[in-house]
């Protein structure tokens, strides 16, 4: 039996391969082949064997090696596949979570003339607040921060109540920290949060502190919805998709659509225009095909805008960058950072 032996690399390229006398050589950078041993009985092997080799050449697909084995009875192509290289697993330990106390809460008054509106009551002894950290929580999100600024008295108290991870409840390594409002020195530390950024951005010194070093994603996040979600599943595809913002988002229909941040995305899922609660024909240029998003055609003429949900993550040093040296003057992110980052990240 006459064999061929040939050690393959198989590499990023995608070029051809040149059955040349004697040899495999490449145009690229696809495969790297050793010299072909002749056998010294048959000065015609090396002629069958390029003739060969240019045949399964022909038939080869990118990405899937080719060998040829020659015997005096028959020939047989064998196929391999490509390697398959596991993507980054998400971990929660390497996460991070800011849950916003939310604004003075006006539409929600008189529920809220006392109490910040994560405070408000749902379901009994429940708050609105209960909804993100129990998310968070059965994710396996334990590093929780939350803001708050106006009437936190009743949420301070609920969450020193609820979390105090010191009395008979252990999370390891994990804390939920309050980071209230405060004036710290300086002209523009005399300033309250002047928006959901900048009461980030004043607390930015946090995720460079030394026990927050290993913190590589950050979950942004309201208190003052109600929904159930999975953040981890979140974050895997913020990882598969290699992006440095994701925007959590929903199917919306013509009657409440222009009270969201509306966006449109292409055939990957990445934003390509953002605009924040459009009105009149700036609305209606937001309509999308949602079939993208697993709707069914009827479905999709049902809701024709994706919305965003406000759930956002951040890469830490994406975020530590547009907070502090691309848009230091941005206060919002869904209004202003989210729509500038648009422009020259992967969101």
């Amino acid at each position: 039996m006459d064999s061929f032996c040939g050690a393959l690399k198989a590499s990023a390229g995608a070029n051809a391969v040149n059955a040349n006398k004697g040899s495999i050589r490449t145009e690229g950078t696809h495969f790297w082949g050793e010299r072909i041993k002749k056998n010294p009985k048959s000065r015609d092997l090396s002629a069958r064997l390029r003739k060969n080799l240019r045949s399964c050449v022909k038939k080869a697909k990118p990405g899937v090696a080719c060998s040829v084995l020659t015997s005096d009875v028959n020939k047989e192509i064998v196929t391999f596949e490509a390697p398959v290289f596991d993507t980054q697993q998400a971990d929660p330990s390497n996460v991070a979570s800011i849950i916003l106390g939310g604004g003075a809460g006006t539409r929600l008054f008189p529920l809220t003339s006392r109490r910040a509106k994560p405070a408000v009551p749902i379901g009994g002894c429940y708050r609105l607040i209960d909804i993100p950290m129990s998310n968070c929580i059965n994710s396996g999100i334990k590093k929780v921060f939350i803001l708050t600024q106006f009437n936190s008295f009743s949420l301070n108290r609920h969450l020193a109540r609820t979390y105090n991870l010191g009395n008979g409840v252990n999370f390891g390594d994990a804390f939920v920290e309050v980071l209230a409002a405060t004036q710290t020195p300086g002209e523009t530390g005399m300033k309250w949060f002047q928006g959901t950024a900048d009461a980030v951005r004043q607390f930015i010194w946090v995720f460079e502190d030394a026990k927050n070093k290993n913190v590589e994603h950050v979950l942004i996040l309201s208190g003052d919805h109600l929904y159930r979600m999975n953040y981890m599943e979140f974050v895997q595809k913020h990882i598969d998709t290699n992006a440095d913002v994701t925007v959590s988002c929903v199917p919306m229909d013509d009657s409440r659509a222009s009270d969201y941040g509306l966006m449109k995305i292409d055939n990957n899922g990445r934003i390509v225009q953002f605009a924040e609660k459009p009105k009149g024909p700036d609305l209606k240029a937001m309509q999308v095909d949602t079939t993208l998003l697993g709707l069914s055609k009827q479905e999709a003429k049902q809701f024709p805008y994706i919305a965003s949900m406000g759930v956002y993550v951040f890469r830490t040093d994406v975020l530590l960058k547009l907070l502090r040296w691309s848009y230091p003057s941005c206060n919002d992110f869904h209004s202003e950072i989210i729509p500038s980052a648009v422009k020259d990240h992967n969101v």
